[in-house]
C-alpha cells in the first residue's frame, strides 16, 4: 500500500519533471524557528535553468531563496512532517493536499486543478526601461553595445543598464520643464556619445519630440567624427557632434544644456554657458574638484572641522562637496530652483553627484544678496579666496 508521502513525493517530482508545476504552499508550521509561519514555491528562470524558489514568510518579513528542482523538492520533503503538517501542490492536472496528524496519520486528496494554465515563468517583472535594445537601433550595435540582432553583449551590460539610469534621471527634468519647451540640447563633453544617443533616442522615438536638435560637443576629433559618422547611419538627422571645448561653445539658444563629468572648473564652464543662455534644465556631474581643494591645502582655516580636514580623504570629499554646494547656491542666485542627486556613472567608478537646476523666475534682490553673504561667509569659513563660478558671473 503506497502511503501518503511516497504519492504526494511522487506527484510532486513528475510534475517538476512534465513541466506541470504551477506551485506549492507549506503551512500548519510547528518548527522550532522563530515568527516562520508559511513557505510558497514557485517555478522561476534564471540564466535559462528552470528553478524553485522559496518564499519564507515571516511575522515581520519574507526571505527568498532559489534551488535547482531536485535540491527544491528534496527540501519540500525534508519539511514534512517535522515542520510543517500540511502542504498543498498545485499543477495544471490536479490539486493535491496532504495533512499530516497529531499521531503521525497522514491525510491526502487529489482535486480538480485550480488553473489549468501555466503561469509566465520568468525570475521578476522584467523592468521597462527607456531605451530597449532591438535590432531598429543601429546606434548601440555601432557603440557596441548589442550585436546586429539587437541583444546586448555580455560585457556590455552595464553600460546599457547605465544608459537606461541616466535617462530615467533626466525623464521626470523633463517633465517638470515640459518637454515641449525643449528644442535645442547641447551636451558638452560629450565622449563617445553613448548618452547623447541615448537621450536623442528617448525624445524623438519615446516622447516624440520631433523638433528637438542635440548637439555634442566634443574636444576629441576622431571621437567627433565617429559619432557624426553613426548619427548619419541611424538616421538621427538633428544630432551633431562638433570639435571644442566647453568655453569655446558659443549658442545663445541652450533649452536643456548637459555636462558629465566635466573636469574640474570645465564644470563651471559649463554650467556659466547654461546660464548665460537661460537654458530652462542645466544638469551636471561634476568631477575632479581641485580648484577648491588646492585653496582648503594652502590656507588651511581654523574652523571646527579641522579635525577631519587634517586627513586627506576627508579633505578630498569636503572640497568635493563645498565645490558643487556653492555651485548649486549660485544656480539658486540666477533664479534656478536647485536639486543634488546621485548619478551612477559606471559600474568601475564611484557614484557621482548630479547638480540640477531649472529655471523658475528671477528671485527677489534680498534673497540674492542673503545667497551672496552666504557665499562669502563660507568661502571665508574655509579659507577660500575664489570659486570658479562665482568669478566667471562676478557676483
Amino acid at each position: 500500500m503506497t502511503l501518503p508521502i511516497d504519492e504526494f513525493e511522487s506527484l510532486l517530482r513528475e510534475s517538476l519533471e512534465t513541466s506541470t508545476f504551477v506551485k506549492l504552499s507549506l503551512g500548519n508550521y510547528q518548527g522550532t524557528e522563530e515568527q516562520l509561519k508559511n513557505i510558497y514555491i514557485r517555478e522561476v528562470l534564471l540564466k535559462g535553468e528552470r528553478r524553485l524558489t522559496f518564499t519564507y514568510r515571516y511575522k515581520t518579513r519574507d526571505i527568498v531563496k532559489n534551488f535547482n528542482q531536485n535540491e527544491g523538492a528534496d527540501l519540500i520533503l525534508s519539511y514534512l512532517p517535522r515542520d510543517f503538517k500540511a502542504a498543498t501542490l498545485f499543477t495544471t492536472l490536479f490539486d493535491a493536499t496532504i495533512q499530516f496528524k497529531s499521531k503521525g496519520n497522514a491525510f491526502f486528496r487529489k482535486d480538480k486543478p485550480s488553473t489549468k494554465e501555466k503561469p509566465a515563468i520568468v525570475h521578476d517583472k522584467q523592468k521597462k526601461r527607456a531605451i530597449v535594445a532591438s535590432s531598429e537601433k543601429k546606434y548601440l550595435h555601432e557603440l557596441n553595445i548589442t550585436d546586429a540582432a539587437g541583444n546586448v553583449y555580455k560585457n556590455a551590460q552595464d553600460k546599457y543598464k547605465q544608459i537606461n539610469h541616466y535617462i530615467e534621471l533626466l525623464r521626470p527634468l523633463i517633465d517638470e520643464v515640459g518637454g515641449e519647451h525643449i528644442k535645442n540640447v547641447v551636451d558638452m563633453g560629450s565622449g563617445k556619445g553613448y548618452l547623447t544617443f541615448a537621450l536623442y533616442d528617448y525624445l524623438h522615438q519615446v516622447l516624440k519630440l520631433e523638433q528637438v536638435h542635440i548637439t555634442g560637443v566634443e574636444f576629441r576629433k576622431d571621437l567627433v567624427d565617429l559619432c557624426n559618422a553613426i548619427a548619419q547611419k541611424a538616421g538621427f538627422d538633428l544630432l551633431t557632434f562638433t570639435e571644442g571645448t566647453i568655453v569655446e561653445y558659443e549658442d545663445k539658444k541652450i533649452d536643456l544644456l548637459i555636462a558629465l563629468h566635466a573636469c574640474d572648473t570645465a564644470t563651471d564652464d559649463a554650467i556659466y554657458q547654461g546660464v548665460k543662455s537661460e537654458a530652462k534644465l542645466i544638469v551636471v556631474a561634476p568631477c575632479c574638484h581641485k580648484q577648491i581643494r588646492r585653496q582648503m591645502e594652502q590656507h588651511k582655516a581654523k574652523n571646527e572641522l579641522e579635525v577631519l580636514t587634517k586627513y586627506g580623504i576627508f579633505l578630498e570629499r569636503q572640497a568635493e562637496m563645498l565645490t558643487d554646494g556653492l555651485r548649486a547656491l549660485i544656480l539658486e542666485y540666477f533664479g534656478y530652483k536647485t536639486k543634488v542627486l546621485e548619478f551612477i556613472s559606471d559600474a568601475h567608478t564611484p557614484k557621482n553627484v548630479l547638480i540640477v537646476g531649472v529655471r523658475t523666475k528671477e528671485i527677489s534682490s534680498d534673497r540674492k544678496e542673503q545667497i551672496r553673504q552666504q557665499i562669502q561667509q563660507t568661502k571665508s569659513y574655509f579659507g577660500i579666496s575664489k570659486h570658479q563660478l562665482e568669478s566667471l558671473f562676478g557676483i
